[in-house]
């Protein structure tokens, strides 16, 4: 969609999403410095009550300004009649909230609204490095202000790679001369390092919810990039089940590059 003809709602929305991620990851950070009640939900993962908090301010924010659309958060009851919504904000009230609680740097709020399975505006904001990112469909992807754009070129030599321990033993066993980059534990801030150029290309184990994606698939999209299942097909959000199997994402070229690897050695990747 070019970007003239993005619809005038939605370009509306784009100051009201930076102040709603703005406001929720200065709370989130605000918080981090008290005492905070943490517990585990039934898969194990760790949740605090900095997460439900941000959670409540997000969704005040954002349907109170579009109380007609869906709504789908990590922290939130599920309700299925997302699913018949035209648009639907997608959220992750902390992306990565293992690294928010042990005092680390890379998570980061994200928010995205999707439109019939597709992202078409998204935010993150990562508090501790203060880089607001954001994407507006046909009208490109920012950190701070500034335009992204994906590192070019199609060659592994060299190329910084992160992801999963797995994808990348996997990797580094076929090609050595790729970089692997040290752990992000944010999916969303992984995916971005990929729309900023600092990484050529980052995978997703089968554990990617819609929320973990949404804001950083269009970043990444914006940025001149693509994200895809092992397949080559677009990722698709709003569905029943909001899991998602194994991704991975670059800018164009190399992601061919990549792609031709995956299909010689898939269930390495699976």
């Amino acid at each position: 969609m070019p970007a003239a003809d993005v619809p005038p709602e939605i370009s509306a929305l784009r100051e009201p999403l930076i102040e709603a991620v703005r406001e929720a990851g200065m709370l989130a950070l605000a918080s981090r410095a008290g005492p905070l009640r943490t517990w585990h939900k039934a898969n194990a993962s760790p949740v605090s009550e900095a997460d439900i908090a941000v959670d409540r301010l997000l969704k005040t924010r954002l349907l109170g300004t579009t109380p007609d659309y869906g709504w789908l958060s990590e922290e939130s009851v599920d309700d299925r009649a997302r699913i018949a919504q035209r648009r639907v904000w997608i959220v992750d009230p902390i992306d990565g909230t293992r690294a928010y609680l042990a005092g680390s740097a890379d998570w980061v709020v994200s928010a995205a609204l999707v439109e019939e399975g597709q992202p078409i505006l998204g935010a993150l904001f990562a508090p501790v490095e203060a880089s607001l990112f954001v994407a507006m469909r046909g009208a490109g992807a920012t950190r701070n202000g500034a335009p992204l754009q994906v590192s070019g070129g199609s060659s592994l030599n060299g190329a910084r790679i992160a992801g999963p321990r797995g994808h990348l033993k996997s990797l580094t066993a076929l090609l050595p001369e790729i970089v692997a980059v040290p752990r992000i534990h944010s999916l969303a801030l992984r995916l971005a390092r990929v729309a900023e150029g600092t990484i050529e290309a980052a995978f997703v184990s089968h554990s990617g919810h819609d929320w973990d994606l949404a804001a950083a698939d269009l970043l990444v999209h914006e940025a001149g990039g693509t994200l895809t299942t092992l397949g080559g097909e677009p990722p698709i959000y709003n569905r029943v089940d909001p899991v998602h199997g194994p991704l991975f994402a670059a800018g164009l070229a190399r992601h061919a590059a990549l792609a031709a690897i995956i299909r010689e050695r898939r269930a390495w990747f699976a």
